[in-house]
């Protein structure tokens, strides 16, 4: 939760919800809007579909490959066949300018998003892996964002291209790691949003070959480290959900779970290069000493949680000072952000931390039976939150839910020990 705090000059150039930029003025209020999370940019003007180049890395999938060309009309595309077993074949339908760079020994999706992109000379690109089927009008919503001089990268929301395939497909088709949400935001490593993949993005060219392009010597969570590196190098970049790119999948049980795993041990390694910018969690002090009050079960625990919350209302109140009823405001903006943390401290439990976890469940019945009780609970919350008219029924949703943790949580564990830097593990308390 943000807090931002206007002049009256500034706030009276808000009207109706809007703020037009018109002058320097209006220029530095929107910029301190955007860039503190509270609003979101309506772009007038945009660069034309002809200052895009559009990157298709592919290996072994020419199937999805032809089916990804078909509805790219009139783009301008570069195809770099990352040595396919068979050469990577265009079908005669395509309706757009293709020309194929091809790798003699494969080097990975990173080098081959890398032989494109300096293949390329407009002044942005878009990556699209070969699974994929865009929407109508999913580069025009992306490309507006580049009105802005600030934005390096706009991505758009993946979605699920056969929804109902499979166990697997019916679960990710509400709660897969790739579709961010319906909510706008920007893609901030302490946000709501900390990244997007790279089988959907657009980019600033210029920007992202001032940062080396993607890294070639990291196989997984490449994607996550362009992001991290461009919001050090002071870049702008959102998540436009309004713009729609389906997945294709037709992962086993086995697969999805190593893919999982992987994840989680690439966690390590981002922490290890990105210190302070993968945090499990991100939290007060307040909620994280309430946190930890409420979870010694005990009475003398729980008062000592209620004068927590209570003096953090009283501090809050001098922000509210000018507002009538300022004590009410106060505390229902900070129930607001300690349900919240606890939350985020909750769902954390039983991914990042599930081993800590599964530690205190052997140690304490008491704390077994909550333990069990706030699993099944997280779990339902994150079905009621994600499901849709395709999703699975709660327990089945749960068990995979439950799985999806583990397999993650373990991932990140093995890497913290490989890498024997515990940076991945530090929760953000501020």
């Amino acid at each position: 939760m943000k807090l931002l705090k206007l002049t009256p000059s500034a706030a009276s150039m808000i009207g109706d919800g809007y703020l037009r930029v018109s002058d320097p003025k209006s220029a530095v209020v929107a910029r301190r809007l955007l860039d503190s999370g509270v609003a979101n940019p309506r772009p007038e003007l945009s660069p034309s579909m002809g200052d895009v180049t559009v990157i298709i890395p592919v290996r072994n999938n020419t199937a999805g490959l032809n089916r990804l060309l078909s509805v790219l009309r009139g783009h301008n595309v570069i195809v770099v066949d990352d040595a396919s077993d068979d050469p990577a074949r265009i079908i005669a339908e395509a309706r757009c300018r293709v020309s194929v760079i091809r790798h003699e020994i494969a080097r990975g999706p990173a080098a081959a998003r890398n032989t494109g992109l300096r293949a390329a000379t407009t002044d942005f690109v878009a990556f699209l892996d070969a699974d994929v089927v865009p929407k109508n009008g999913w580069l025009e919503l992306m490309l507006s964002h580049f009105s802005d001089p600030s934005v390096a990268l706009v991505a758009p929301r993946m979605l699920r291209l056969d929804p109902d395939a499979n166990l697997l497909s019916r679960y990710e088709s509400g709660r897969t790691a790739f579709d961010l949400g319906r909510r706008e935001s920007a893609i901030e490593s302490r946000g709501v949003v900390t990244y997007v993949p790279s089988a959907a993005v657009l980019l600033r060219r210029e920007a992202l070959l001032e940062e080396g392009g993607f890294d070639e010597i990291i196989n997984v969570a490449e994607d996550i480290d362009v992001c991290m590196r461009l919001e050090r190098a002071g870049w702008r970049l959102r998540y436009e959900p309004a713009a729609h790119v389906d997945q294709d999948s037709s992962e086993s049980v086995r697969q999805w779970l190593q893919r999982k795993a992987r994840a989680g041990a690439a966690s390590a390694r981002l922490g290890e290069r990105h210190p302070g910018m993968v945090s499990p969690v991100t939290i007060s002090p307040s909620t994280a000493a309430a946190g930890l009050l409420l979870a010694s079960l005990t009475r003398v625990g729980w008062l000592a949680a209620l004068l927590t919350f209570v003096g953090a209302v009283v501090r809050m109140r001098t922000v509210f000072s000018d507002v009538d009823g300022k004590t009410k405001v106060a505390a229902i903006y900070t129930g607001q952000g300690f349900a919240f943390g606890f939350w985020r401290l909750v769902s954390a439990m039983f991914r990042q931390y599930w081993p800590v976890t599964a530690v205190a469940m052997v140690v304490s019945p008491r704390i077994r039976k909550v333990a069990v009780a706030a699993a099944i609970a997280e779990g339902a919350v994150d079905w009621f939150r994600y499901r849709n008219n395709g999703t699975l029924d709660p327990v089945r949703y749960i068990a995979l839910k439950r799985a999806d943790d583990l397999a993650y949580g373990a991932g990140l564990w093995a890497g913290v020990f490989d890498s024997r830097n515990a940076e991945a593990l530090r929760p953000n308390v501020r």
